[in-house]
């Protein structure tokens, strides 16, 4: 068995060691949000806060977790930078299909708590790792200045 915080919520659950967390919390926690894209950590929709740092849960080893805070975005909301990012997401309906969404939701809003006035520069860097297909970069980027300012 294997003990995670998740969401401020404790859960054990009976899985191999090795399995990525990804599933650990879609198919076992049970919390669907957090997406599969690529499954080799290069597009960013699976990302998740560990200890407040954006990770990618895909190809996380469940057993490396230990007793850190996993956080995802269906809780992600409940920080002063999850909100801002999450409001200023609705506001400047920053999403169009949707699915790479959470994971950049997670990085915005990882980026925002270490850095609250990030410049362009800081943008690119930390949402480098986040693919959208639907190519909605500019409103992405828009929609962090603007939860900066918040």
């Amino acid at each position: 068995m294997i003990t995670l915080n998740v969401n401020g919520e404790t859960h054990r659950v009976d899985v191999p060691p090795d399995m990525p967390l990804l599933w650990v919390l879609r198919d076992v926690v049970g919390l669907n949000g957090t997406k599969f894209g690529c499954g080799i950590a290069q597009c960013g929709a699976c990302t998740v806060h560990l200890d407040g740092k954006p990770v990618r849960s895909c190809i996380l080893p469940v057993a490396s977790v230990g007793a850190r805070a996993v956080t995802t975005v269906e809780a992600v909301g409940q920080s002063p930078s999850g909100k801002k990012i999450q409001e200023a997401w609705l506001a400047l309906e920053v999403v169009q299909c949707g699915y790479c969404q959470s994971g950049q939701v997670m990085s915005a809003a990882a980026l925002l708590a270490r850095n609250p006035n990030p410049s362009d520069a800081d943008i690119d860097a930390a949402m480098a790792g986040n693919i959208c297909r639907c190519g909605t970069y500019s409103r992405i980027r828009a929609a962090i200045k603007q939860a900066s300012q918040a």
